[in-house]
């Protein structure tokens, strides 16, 4: 698969991810922290493996 096609889908991932954990922090609260810091996590995890990608492949 085309490297620019995979990162325009993790691109979209981290987008889609970024906004669930916005929704994720307004909503739960206080009571489940984890939850936001698990989709947070997910989305930095993402945004870390395009970035590699852009990168590694020049």
């Amino acid at each position: 698969m085309n490297p620019d096609k995979i990162r325009n889908i993790l691109n979209i991932l981290f987008l889609v991810l970024a906004v669930a954990t916005i929704v994720v922090y307004f909503t739960i609260g206080k009571e489940d922290f984890k939850v936001f810091f698990y989709v947070c996590c997910a989305a930095i995890f993402v945004k870390l493996m395009e970035f590699f990608i852009r990168f590694t492949n020049r």
